[in-house]
């Protein structure tokens, strides 16, 4: 199955999350390119919305594929595969470190004046447009059942099934709509897969504010 773009795909997640509607669920994007689609899952569910700031540690000669992940407490994942990547521990610290520092800018602009809505005793689902390595979505994870959740949920569109396989150790209960055995990449997926941008993150989560921070 190819989804026209994220919002179809959001659509078709929300559908198969249905069960979580009327229950206050707390739906977790993980930046950027989820943002749109757990704020179309958020409203679906009459739910609330945030981010869960995670970053890939990115392969030294390929940047787009990830040999780890950091959470914003500095909690790292590392893949089994990172040293056979070129990932030596001085490069991953290295890259940690620039990692930290990019979630702790996104931290300041995407939510200014307000600190994270706190996950515990609640319905938590976890939001990303698709998993390759699954690196951010496990940092995303660990991240969040730190915090004493209820319930923790990964919903994706779409995962390769070894990726799913590791992925749901982590949380209660994965929805995924597509395990494809032959994946090379996410965007293969959608017809129409545009880079989500800062300043679009920036909007949505300016409408999404808790009333309790909308009316300061």
């Amino acid at each position: 199955m190819q989804f026209a773009d994220r919002h179809h795909a959001a659509i078709l997640l929300a559908e198969r999350l249905a069960p979580f509607k009327g229950k206050n669920p707390l739906i977790l994007a993980i930046p950027r390119g989820a943002v749109p689609m757990a704020k179309i899952i958020a409203d679906a569910l009459d739910g609330e919305f945030d981010v869960v700031l995670v970053r890939k540690l990115r392969a030294p000669f390929s940047p787009e594929f990830a040999i780890g992940s950091v959470d914003e407490s500095g909690w790292t994942y590392i893949g089994d595969y990172a040293a056979s990547a070129g990932g030596t521990q001085e490069y991953i610290e290295s890259e940690k470190q620039a990692q930290l520092e990019t979630i702790r800018k996104r931290r300041v602009q995407y939510t200014p004046i307000r600190p994270p809505i706190d996950p515990a005793g609640r319905i938590v689902i976890v939001i990303d447009d698709g998993l390759a390595t699954g690196s951010t979505m496990i940092s995303a994870l660990h991240s969040i059942r730190a915090k004493n959740p209820a319930k923790l949920i990964c919903a994706v569109p779409v995962s390769p099934p070894d990726t799913l396989e590791k992925v749901a150790n982590m949380a209660d209960e994965v929805v995924c709509l597509e395990t494809p055995d032959y994946f090379q990449a996410v965007g293969q997926f959608y017809a129409s897969f545009p880079q989500v941008e800062d300043e679009e993150v920036v909007e949505i989560l300016k409408h999404s504010a808790p009333s309790s921070i909308s009316k300061l």
